[in-house]
């Protein structure tokens, strides 16, 4: 599929290991152009609904309405098209393609309607600007994304200079996971989602799972943001007063600073590419694209923070074991489901990336569908209905099936008629607009679907025609009605197949309509382009030849040429190339539509490492003669793909490659020039000792980035013995936890057990041991308490080598919950909490240096009654 949506990937187990997966490395045969295709046969829908064919328009992206019932549409090149009056008008009413880049995920990809646009005329668009005269990725200065606003006129036309940008300079780092789209609430407030920039802000060999720019509050990646129309920032905002915030989409620069942006509404989000408001109401749903594992649906909640890069879904990133409840601070999917293979009956199978999504509004089709949320997969080509029941359960069906790759890129509810359907785009059959009505007890329309061959020739030309992927959703025979175009008569068949005699030389267009039993007629006829007396063009790619195999990074140039039986060799200016990055059953656009020939290209970088085996760049070049007949070819460019053998000193460990673990040894496989973002954890050896990197075999970092040579290679990580630790608080007559040390309260000292522990006082007669059955484990059902009269502000030291060290600790009471947990480590804020009648217990992971010798806790700023149970302590 044509994407510009995800750089996401799934599970590919089986091509990690042979290289058999790799793709036929050309398919340079002639395809049919766009004007010659054939019509898509139906979706499957449900009974008392239909699917049909708004308007063609190429890439569309986005859809509003206007209050008189204008259509807008967005396409990625940049244009906006309006469907008025049944049809399509001719003229773009504003194309921005001047001022866009449209590489990669890029180009205008949103659209919301002023709320009071009777009065104002104002429209709002979300696009990628070229700001830097550039479209080169992962540079310091990349292009941005902005949101403006724009006055439509009713005479259908948006004068450029009536543009005011509102939001600004939100870096398009890589080119890929922009978000994009736009919506007023009923407040007012104008709501907009953006993605993670794909690579990490700062850091361009940090990408997909390892980019952690969504983590940060300072930039405005990975985000839900809300405005006023005029771009000002709400002050209810959730950082709007918080110390040192910035505007950072301020139109006139960046302010200097690092503090939060006050734009920020929600964060945490990987590329929120499409979200819905419930009509009426503040409620919005947000469909974040997952990368590894899972597609989800997030409930729009004021500062939220909804996990991205630590969590997908409702797990640990790149999981599907380590689940459950969210860390603290971070907020589960309303509803999430798992890439490809799913269990058997799931309507997920095959499904790996969530576009689309709206609300039905009440009084729109059948009363079960009132506030039901739609969203769409653009992978597997289903839209999904689900709805929420008494005490928010959550029910998921499928609803529409069968539209194929490419497809349902946006939905949205708009007025048919007197009534409304759903409309959607799609990038299938060269771009298209639908929508699907809701028919009642109806008879539904057939729809017609047509091919031919040949479709070219010298005269007299015989073309044998075809509508057998015609279809009716009620079942219904189909009469086929045909129409060849050059002025003969029409023709009416009971079967699907007929042919044709062109005598008279010209391009002719051939239509084919199909009537059911009970009369009704297909909404749309089918069209193809014949061409007598002309033959196609026949373009030949000299260049990148099929033998390259290229590294990442690499420049390319796309050279070509085309000859034609009328028109002889064809010029440069009837030249078009293409360029797509493959990944499985889906594709990202790495060229839009460039004419001329020797084009400059760069060749990419996988989108992760389980891609580094499916990915391979496409490109495709189009030659169309004087009569407008187009032919293309396409040729597939493969990477240079090397191993890098993997190891570490004990071997069996655990090492960190771009975000995915592996067990040494292993090998690798990369391409050349890919970076590999390589680390080494501390952890426990097959002896159950604690072991700490102490060098690479390439002198890197612990984490550093493997720039992939031209040949195999090999890389190792070399341990030590690493300082560990486990203690848990506890009376001196409690047993003791498995794997864990006692401290009983004693002031600090060696306790002979091989580490030096304790209190700066004794505390002994303020440990506890509860015995209760509500304490989830042992080490949760003893404590410490660090405030008592006898010793207000304990403390507590445990002797360490000096250096990092990944502390865990815990601190709550099965039995009572009057307390205010706050504990510092090093000085700084490790934990807080406050304990409820359904949360007893608060547990944290923290990094802290320790330069003295002694690893200190103490209380936090806040803390009544503060109590600690356990303390893990991991050397890094």
């Amino acid at each position: 599929m044509t994407s510009w949506i995800r750089g996401f990937a799934w599970l590919v187990p089986l091509c990690l290991l042979a290289v058999a997966c790799e793709p036929e490395p050309s398919l340079e045969a002639a395809e049919a152009p766009s004007e010659v295709g054939t019509t898509s046969a139906a979706i499957t829908l449900p009974p008392s609904y239909a699917d049909a064919l708004v308007t063609a328009v190429s890439q569309p992206t986005a859809l509003a309405f206007t209050p008189d019932g204008r259509l807008l549409i967005t396409t990625q090149g940049g244009q906006l098209r309006v469907f008025a009056g049944g049809v399509l008008v001719a003229t773009p009413a504003l194309n921005l393609a001047a001022r866009l880049c449209t590489n990669s995920e890029r180009g205008l990809l949103g659209i919301a309607v002023d709320p009071d646009f009777s009065s104002t005329g104002h429209l709002y668009l979300y696009y990628t600007f070229n700001k830097f005269n550039t479209c080169t990725t992962n540079i310091t200065n990349v292009a941005v994304n902005r949101v403006s606003r724009f006055t439509l006129s009713t005479g259908n036309v948006v004068n450029p200079a009536s543009e005011l940008v509102v939001l600004d300079n939100i870096p398009s780092t890589a080119g890929n996971h922009n978000g994009g789209d736009l919506h007023f609430g009923a407040d007012g407030l104008l709501y907009v989602s953006v993605g993670d920039g794909g690579c990490q802000l700062g850091d361009p060999s940090r990408c997909a799972g390892q980019n952690t720019t969504a983590r940060r509050l300072d930039v405005l990646l990975g985000k839900m943001l809300r405005i006023r129309k005029d771009g000002t920032i709400p002050t209810d905002n959730p950082w709007y007063a918080a110390s040192g915030s910035r505007r950072c989409g301020n139109p006139t620069g960046v302010p200097t600073g690092t503090g939060p942006c006050q734009e920020n509404y929600a964060t945490g989000l990987r590329n929120p590419f499409r979200f819905a408001f419930q009509p009426g109401t503040n409620t919005f749903f947000i469909n974040d694209v997952g990368q590894g594992v899972w597609e989800e649906i997030d409930e729009g909640i004021k500062g939220a923070d909804y996990g991205w890069n630590t969590r997908e879904g409702h797990c640990a990133n790149n999981s599907t074991t380590s689940c459950g409840a969210p860390p603290a601070g971070m907020t589960n999917p309303l509803f999430d489901y798992k890439h490809g293979t799913n269990p058997t009956g799931s309507p997920f199978q095959g499904c790996n990336s969530i576009t689309g999504g709206t609300f039905a509004p009440p009084g729109a089709w059948a009363s079960s569908d009132d506030n039901a949320y739609f969203f769409s997969d653009y992978v597997c080509g289903k839209v999904f209905k689900l709805t929420r029941g008494s005490g928010g359960a959550v029910t998921v069906d499928a609803f529409a099936t069968g539209l194929g790759g490419s497809s349902a890129v946006t939905l949205r509810f708009g007025p048919a008629g007197t009534g409304q359907s759903l409309y959607y785009t799609t990038y299938a059959g060269g771009g298209e607009v639908r929508r699907i009505d809701f028919t009642g007890t109806r008879n539904r329309a057939p729809t017609a679907a047509l091919s031919a061959s040949p479709t070219a020739g010298a005269t007299p030309l015989t073309v044998n025609f075809n509508g057998g992927a015609s279809s009716d959703p009620d079942g219904d025979a189909l009469t086929y009605v045909w129409n060849f175009g050059d002025g003969s008569a029409g023709v009416e068949t009971t079967t699907a197949t007929t042919s044709h005699v062109y005598t008279a030389s010209g391009a002719f267009t051939a239509s084919l309509s199909v009537r059911d039993a009970r009369g009704a007629t297909s909404a749309q006829a089918a069209t193809l382009r014949i061409d007598a007396g002309n033959t196609a063009p026949v373009p030949v790619i000299t260049g990148p030849l099929e033998s390259l195999r290229f590294y990442a990074g690499q420049p390319l140039v796309l050279t070509g040429s085309a000859t034609d039986a009328e028109d002889g060799t064809l010029p440069a200016t009837q030249l078009t190339w293409r360029a797509l990055l493959h990944h499985n059953e889906h594709t990202h656009p790495l060229l839009a539509a460039t004419n001329g020939n020797n084009i400059p290209l760069t060749a990419p970088q996988p989108e992760d490492l389980p891609a580094v085996l499916t990915n391979f760049v496409e490109v495709q070049l189009t030659a169309t003669d004087s009569q407008g007949r187009t032919t293309t070819v396409t040729r597939n460019l493969l990477p240079h793909i090397v191993d890098v053998a993997l190891d570490s000193v004990p071997s069996g460990l655990t090492l960190e490659v771009n975000g995915t673990s592996f067990t040494t040894p292993t090998v690798i496989k990369s391409w050349e020039r890919y970076t590999l973002n390589v680390a080494a954890p501390s952890q426990t050896d097959s002896s159950g000792v604690w072991k700490v990197w102490a060098s690479w075999s390439d002198g890197g970092a612990l984490a550093h980035g493997y720039l992939t040579p031209a040949s195999n290679s090999s890389l190792s990580a070399t341990y030590q013995n690493g300082f560990a630790a486990r203690v848990d608080f506890l009376p001196a007559t409690s047993a003791v936890p498995s794997g864990y040390v006692a401290d009983t309260g004693l002031t600090f000292g060696d306790r002979g057990n091989g580490l030096s522990y304790g209190w700066n006082t004794d505390n002994s007669t303020q440990t506890r041991a509860r015995g209760s059955a509500a304490s989830p484990d042992a080490r949760y059902d003893t404590f410490t308490h660090l405030q008592k009269t006898e010793n207000p502000n304990a403390v507590w030291e445990l002797a360490v080598p000096s250096g990092q060290y990944r502390v865990t600790i815990a601190a709550g009471d099965p039995d009572h919950v009057d307390s205010v947990f706050s504990l510092a480590l090093e000085g700084q804020p490790a934990l807080s909490g406050t304990p409820t009648a359904t949360t007893h217990f608060f547990t944290t992971t923290t990094t802290v240096n320790v330069s003295d010798g002694r690893l200190t806790l103490t209380n936090g700023s806040g803390a009544a009654n503060n109590k600690v149970n356990f303390v893990d302590v991991e050397q890094q």
